[in-house]
């Protein structure tokens, strides 16, 4: 095993009292000698470990059997049958969103998870529990489950162009194999959106689409993906066959942050029919509930699904209440007082105790309070008991907030 002698005698340093101290990685290394320069322990530490590694006979057959697991059509399997098999352990490769694509053997050692990441994209975990004897083929097997992971995604790559012109023939009204495809079975829509300004924006784009059609892909589920330009920034567009669509739109929604770490909101449309004759106008239908529901989504890395949104969203954002909330603003500016009833108004709307406690939370006595709310009922014609009053306040501030 490699000592730091080697690492001294490499960086042309005289010999130390701890020469004999073996290491394992080259960050130990460097630990181990804390006067040096960090950055060159670690190259010469990184070079003794690999003439080590390279000194070994059976090194070749350990490398070619897991480069021919990673090479093969079903690299995460193959990978994993062939850890167990030979460790008599346990090792599973999960997806980014936390699905099991393969798993192989029973627990003989301390459970361990390795993030697979690639270029800052989180591609899935390696979980192993090995015999202490093999614990050091943990960081191998992990590289080659990483190469495993990029391979799948490459080759659903593919697959994906093929899918992308089906899906943007649909959304522009052209029947085709794509209608086909999903045959009679039902199907929802979703739209994602990453915030303006994202540096190249259609690749992260293109990066969540590919993430999503996987997610659909090793859910065995028929779908497609493409990316669509827009004035504000383009948008991610997947549509499948869906089975349970609010476990669906939930576990799109955590493949796509898992995979990366900017703000992505999501919209998706309700369970439509299936059918090739109703597909075209469903899939238009589909396609306007999801951009209504990602309109809807607030908060960023949040999803919506459109028949848990609130109904009368559309009807405040379309700006179709301005009139409303202007009427309603101008007869409260009556009362000249900076706004104050206006403002203890909106509270109201959203209270739902007591008088008594409303005025703690609004820190004014409730004397005050119920004098504020008889003004505004006299500058507004009704009654607070009123549900059509009621009504016309919660549209008018809804509106107005939309509008800010």
């Amino acid at each position: 095993m490699p000592t730091l002698g080697d690492v001294r005698r490499r960086l042309g340093l005289e010999a130390g009292a701890n020469d004999s101290a073996a290491f394992n990685t080259a960050d130990e290394a460097a630990r181990l000698l804390p006067h040096q320069p960090r950055s060159e322990v670690q190259a010469v530490a990184q070079t003794v470990l690999a003439l080590a590694a390279l000194q070994s006979p059976d090194l070749p057959v350990l490398l070619g059997a897991l480069r021919g697991a990673a090479m093969s059509p079903q690299p995460e399997r193959e990978l994993v049958e062939l850890a167990a098999r030979w460790t008599a352990g346990f090792a599973e490769i999960r997806a980014s969103w936390g699905d099991p694509i393969a798993s192989a053997g029973r627990a003989a050692g301390p459970p361990q998870t390795i993030r697979l990441d690639h270029q800052e994209r989180h591609v899935g975990t390696l979980s192993v529990a090995l015999p202490p004897e093999w614990q050091a083929l943990t960081p191998v097997l992990a590289e080659y489950a990483l190469l495993a992971r990029l391979r799948s995604a490459a080759a659903g790559a593919a697959r994906r162009r093929v899918g992308e012109r089906m899906l943007d023939g649909l959304l522009a009204g052209r029947e085709g194999p794509g209608a086909a495809a999903l045959g009679h079975e039902a199907f929802a829509l979703a739209v994602a959106t990453l915030p303006p300004g994202t540096p190249v924006q259609d690749q992260a784009l293109d990066l969540l689409a590919a993430v999503g059609e996987g997610y659909f892909s090793e859910r065995r589920l028929v779908g497609h993906s493409t990316v669509r330009a827009g004035g504000q920034g383009g948008m991610a567009v997947w549509l499948w066959t869906t089975l349970d669509l609010s476990r669906e739109a939930r576990e799109l929604h955590l493949s796509l942050t898992s995979s990366t770490a900017l703000d992505v909101r999501l919209g998706v449309s309700g369970r439509q029919a299936g059918g090739t004759r109703e597909m075209i106008a469903g899939i238009q239908t589909a396609l306007m509930q999801a951009r209504q529901a990602l309109s809807a989504t607030q908060r960023t890395r949040a999803y919506t699904v459109f028949h848990e949104m609130d109904a009368l969203h559309s009807l405040i954002s379309d700006g179709s209440l301005n009139v409303l909330a202007a009427q309603v603003n101008a007869q409260l500016d009556t009362l000249g007082d900076g706004g104050r009833t206006a403002g203890t108004l909106r509270a109201y709307l959203a209270h739902r105790g007591t008088l008594a406690e409303l005025a703690l939370v609004l820190d004014i006595h409730v004397n005050t309070l119920r004098y504020r709310l008889r003004r505004a009922e006299e500058v507004l014609g009704g009654r607070l008991s009123d549900p059509a009053l009621l009504a016309r306040l919660y549209l008018a501030f809804g509106a107005e907030t939309e509008q800010r």
